[in-house]
């Protein structure tokens, strides 16, 4: 150990206790309604065979299944996976409930996601029977409110250990990671079982001659480094050894929104209608930053994916910087007329290839300070407007008032409010009155629409499966996520070289 710690052991001490949810949508949907209890169970966006599992419960990981996996693989896995339709708002309120269980027995820092959150250790908190007595606090606490919702807990010298040792325990684990307990006990992680190892970190990592665990744990600073090509190797060679590192300042450059569009809205007026919603939202996010906003954007990213066509519509915009919904709606408008001409001269076939999937993403953001009033009339308006609209929208729901463009994709309930990585979302902010609406049903009924959309889109993936062949990915299945946004590519076949000059 002390060369682990060289000099520093007594500076290193057991400093934040992490809790983190386990398969958390999946666990609110199975506590709401009982009869999903003990059963696989995958969230996906929207009901759709297209579509990918965005969280599953623990009977439907002994599956294989996980975030990501396609829901017609899903299915082919688990005959008997039941699927539910993402409920944003609901999984809001019940983060806001455990934060508040969990303040009860200590107070805790900002959520990491909406599914963990830190809590700081100080003085005799520090002790271990101490921390571990303040763990089992909150599971009861927990439990005394929730019975299908639970937690793992790690407690460690810092957040990052802390967080990897809450992984360690399983579901509804306690594991203690004291500074005697490096690095040995990380041995027995994979690399990808570390906190920030993804597909391509781990790839880097064997590329620099690091396979395992202990390898990663006994390489130098240096090594670390040069690894990662950037001073995050020396970071994370930091942490590996118990030491709190100052979190980092970050700038955020975009916002935007994509969406997987439900059948009904596949043509092209279904996908203007949704984009322009994407871009409303995005735009009423911006004027909204609290973290270091409000924002202005220089430039519009629009993209939207077809089915059966490897060529994708894709425009990039630069212009002064704005913030009214108005004005980028009539950018976006513009962007789209090239798509709706090669729809009129035949270049692209609507009903052979319609819209599968759309995304807008404002960039070349920057602080509404730094830029200069409106000089003309029309801009003016145009601000004065999208204020009224967000003030009117902030007092009775978002979508209360919206513009006419948006109605179909409003009237659908299309890109409802979606819960991000590493934000919690303000559910008065960016629920839609008509989500507010539906959820406003009897969980009776709520049940059996759930059960009649499962079978219909159970019945739509068996059929994509045997579309796609007969292995269990299907011969000619694409790896990727939902609405193949990161799926490889292939060879271009000479109708796709085609396609390519369509827009």
């Amino acid at each position: 150990m002390g060369d682990w710690f060289p000099g520093e052991e007594t500076l290193v001490t057991l400093r934040c206790l992490f809790v983190d949810f386990n398969s958390f949508f999946a666990s609110v949907e199975q506590q709401d309604e009982p009869r999903l209890r003990n059963r696989p169970v995958g969230v996906v966006p929207v009901m759709s065979p297209t579509t990918c599992c965005i969280a599953a419960s623990d009977e439907a990981k002994k599956h294989g299944i996980k975030t990501g996996t396609p829901v017609w693989e899903a299915v082919d896995n688990c005959p008997d996976l039941m699927l539910v339709e993402a409920r944003p708002a609901r999984y809001v309120d019940i983060h806001h409930q455990l934060m508040a269980a969990i303040e009860d027995c200590i107070p805790h820092g900002k959520p990491a996601s909406i599914d963990e959150v830190p809590c700081r250790l100080i003085g005799r908190e520090r002790q271990r029977d101490n921390a571990i007595a303040i763990a089992g606090r909150i599971k009861q606490r927990i439990s005394d409110e929730f019975d299908w919702i639970k937690c793992s807990i790690g407690i460690a010298p810092n957040q990052f250990l802390a967080k990897t040792a809450s992984d360690m325990g399983g579901r509804n684990g306690l594991t203690v990671l004291e500074p005697s307990d490096l690095p040995h006990r990380l041995h027995e992680l994979k690399l990808r079982d570390f906190c920030g190892i993804g597909p391509s970190m781990e790839q880097r990592l064997r590329n620099a001659g690091i396979w395992t665990a202990e390898q990663l744990c006994g390489a130098t600073k240096e090594h670390l480094r040069a690894a990662w090509g950037s001073i995050e190797g020396e970071r994370y060679w930091m942490q590996l050894r118990g030491h709190e590192m100052p979190e980092r300042a970050t700038k955020r450059s975009s916002i935007g929104h994509s969406h997987v569009l439900d059948p009904s809205l596949r043509s092209f007026d279904g996908a203007r209608s949704v984009l322009f919603k994407l871009l409303a939202k995005a735009a009423m996010r911006m004027r909204g930053d609290r973290n270091g906003g409000p924002f202005l954007a220089g430039g519009m990213a629009i993209r939207i994916r077809f089915v059966g066509m490897e060529h994708r519509f894709e425009r990039d915009l630069r212009f002064a910087p704005i913030d009214d919904t108005p004005t980028l709606l009539h950018l976006l408008a513009e962007a789209l007329a090239t798509l709706k001409a090669a729809g009129l001269r035949g270049s692209w076939h609507a009903k052979r290839n319609p819209p599968l999937s759309v995304a807008v993403t404002l960039f070349d953001i920057e602080p509404c300070g730094r830029a200069s009033g409106e000089l003309m009339a029309c801009r003016r308006r145009d601000r004065q407007m999208t204020e009224a609209l967000d003030r009117i929208n902030d007092k009775y729901g978002n979508n209360s008032v919206f513009f006419a463009a948006m109605s179909q994709a409003v009237k659908h309930d299309a890109a409802p409010m979606r819960i991000p990585f590493q934000a919690i979302p303000e559910r008065q902010r960016d629920e839609d009155v008509v989500t507010k609406a539906r959820a406003a049903a009897s969980a009776e009924e709520l049940y059996l629409l759930r059960e009649r959309q499962f079978k219909v889109l159970a019945e739509a993936s068996h059929r994509e499966t045997q579309r796609r062949g007969d292995t269990p990915r299907g011969k000619n299945a694409p790896r990727s996520g939902a609405a193949g946004w990161g799926a490889a590519r292939q060879q271009p076949s000479e109708h796709d070289t085609i396609q390519r000059s369509l827009f």
